[in-house]
């Protein structure tokens, strides 16, 4: 997501830049130990320990890959560089007791990898169970359940996934983790990108307030910044609750390495005074692979494709690491075809993967929204906020060019492959812009709906990030009751738009539909904010467009 606090010049004068520095009062101090604040108090008691979790991720028909982080000695630090090899072990079973144990073996941790640990365990049966922990210097970690992914020819009958996107840790807490922990029923969840965020502490916070503060306290550049942000979100009750219930499929989007990022840079990202992109991007890679339990897939990076049985095959992009650089708003050729969002390699990819698969259901875990998208005629007191949030230019040119808007040559191909090979069922699944959506993806949006729709899309809200009410600062729900109707009269594409809440969704698919479920929180800055039921929209098999159900599965 766009930057809407912060701007300053690019070595590139080419760049769209929109950084201005905003120090928080608690930036101005300086904090000591910011490496003991990525570690909760009781480290300094009892190591080895485990005080980041365990998680799963990436479940297959035989295995899964397992994951976790031990503290061997209290000055071994997330990011520290410091502490001594420890062998770990793990273990995994058919019961939570651990007395069937269908699988074990060690490793060790190591300061070249912070510590972390991942297990890529093989020979588990498909479409089952399983309970998991990790052990260190007499030290057992918490227990943790996981689950393997369906046969590949095994007839589904239903499959439940938890999807989430953009996690702000100061703007709130993650009581959406714990609400899709406790519901005990996910096959997996999904996380659609920016699970950290890279800016210094009161750099991007919620209307104006830091309410739980980051380390480290400054921007992130080094790899030893990104590994202590990362050991940061893991000492996090709610989200170590989620990783320990289900597994976990995840894509990076920009903040996992600097806002708007491209293949040659980022809007967030000043070469030189902040060191070199390429080293910057290689950290932040890095730390993303070590802390989170993600194979790296096709040349290093997020793209890759899992299989659901019969029912759904689901591919996951990296739309950040092959992009060309985001043009300025009329100042571009947003048509031009000689620019790329996907890359060229990963656009046929994921066009040969959408036509040669012979599942119920595509899915397509897609970071940042492909349905077109114009404003329409907003009033200046709320297109002023849309823009920052979207990276527009403040008079309200209709575009934002960092999504699949500012490279319609990739959108245009990927839709007539749909169309023109008859490839249905194809679901998006997109996060990045704080705000809830479900939409058709038309083949001609000027023309909708007399043009066709070529698949559909439902977006998710933020965990925590800022959206429209938290800018503008006025209760909930009231930007989205004015903007709302005003953006759906100029994308009848659009079926629906929440501008302003926060929380998650559950995706519910059957051989018949394809069933997203939104929840919102009651008060992202509160700990123990309860979640509700908002909306429900779904796509029924064969028809290639949303349609609203009033009732959650």
């Amino acid at each position: 997501m766009t930057s809407r606090y912060r701007t300053s010049q690019s070595a590139n004068p080419l760049a769209p830049r929109r950084r201005t520095v905003v120090k928080a009062a608690a930036a101005t101090a300086v904090l000591a130990g910011p490496l003991a604040a990525a570690l909760p108090a009781r480290a300094a008691a009892d190591v080895p320990a485990f005080l980041h979790g365990v998680a799963s991720g990436d479940p297959l028909p035989d295995g899964v890959l397992l994951w976790t982080r031990v503290t061997p000695t209290t000055e071994a630090t997330p990011g520290s560089g410091l502490g001594p090899d420890t062998e770990v072990s793990w273990t995994v079973a058919t019961d939570k007791a651990f007395t069937n144990v269908v699988a074990k073996g060690s490793t060790k941790a190591t300061a070249a990898t912070d510590h972390t640990v991942k297990a890529d365990i093989r020979g588990l049966a498909p479409a089952t169970d399983y309970w998991f922990r990790f052990s260190a210097g007499g030290t057992d970690s918490p227990p943790a359940r996981t689950r393997t992914a369906p046969a590949a020819d095994a007839s589904v009958a239903g499959l439940r996934f938890g999807v989430v996107s953009c996690a702000n840790w100061e703007a709130g807490y993650f009581a959406s983790y714990r609400h899709l922990a406790a519901r005990g029923d996910l096959d997996a969840w999904l996380h659609l990108g920016d699970y950290i965020y890279e800016y210094g502490t009161g750099e991007y916070g919620t209307r104006g307030t830091v309410v739980r503060q980051t380390a480290p306290t400054h921007e992130i550049l080094t790899l030893a910044d990104y590994r202590i942000r990362h050991g940061t979100y893991k000492t996090d009750a709610d989200l170590q609750a989620l990783h320990a219930k289900a597994p976990v499929i995840a894509i990076w989007d920009d903040h996992e390495i600097a806002n708007d990022s491209w293949s040659g840079g980022a809007e967030n990202h000043t070469e030189g005074t902040e060191g070199t992109w390429a080293a910057r991007q290689a950290a932040a890679k890095q730390a993303y692979f070590e802390w989170m339990p993600v194979r790296p897939a096709i040349a290093g990076t997020t793209y890759r494709r899992l299989r659901f049985g019969k029912l759904v095959d689901l591919s996951l992009l990296d739309l950040r690491s092959f992009r060309s650089q985001q043009v300025s708003v009329g100042n571009g050729d947003v048509d031009d075809p000689d620019r790329t969002l996907t890359g060229r390699a990963q656009l046929d990819w994921l066009k040969a993967g959408l036509k040669s698969s012979d599942t119920t259901w595509r899915l397509v875990g897609n970071s940042v929204m492909i349905s077109p998208f114009a404003i329409g005629s907003l009033s200046a007191d709320l297109l002023k906020p849309l823009a920052k949030l979207l990276g527009l230019p403040q008079e309200g040119l209709a575009l934002n060019t960092d999504q699949w808007d500012g490279y319609t040559d990739d959108r245009r191909e990927l839709i007539a492959h749909l169309r023109s090979n008859a490839i249905r069922n194809t679901v998006f699944l997109t996060g990045d812009i704080h705000m809830a959506w479900a939409n058709d993806v038309p083949v001609d949006a000027g023309t909708y709906p007399l043009s066709a729709s070529a698949a559909t899309e439902f977006v998710v809200t933020s965990v925590t990030s800022d959206n429209l009410d938290d800018i503008v600062k006025v209760p909930e729900g009231t930007v989205s009751a004015i903007a709302s109707p005003i953006i759906k009269a100029a994308n009848r594409h659009v079926h629906w738009v929440d501008t302003d809440r926060h929380g998650f969704g559950v995706l519910d698919i059957t051989a018949d539909r394809a069933q997203m479920d939104y929840y919102a929180l009651s008060d992202k800055t509160k700990q123990n904010a309860t979640a509700s039921w908002a909306r429900s929209y779904r796509t029924r098999s064969g028809t290639q467009k949303v349609e609203r159900t009033y009732d959650p599965v």
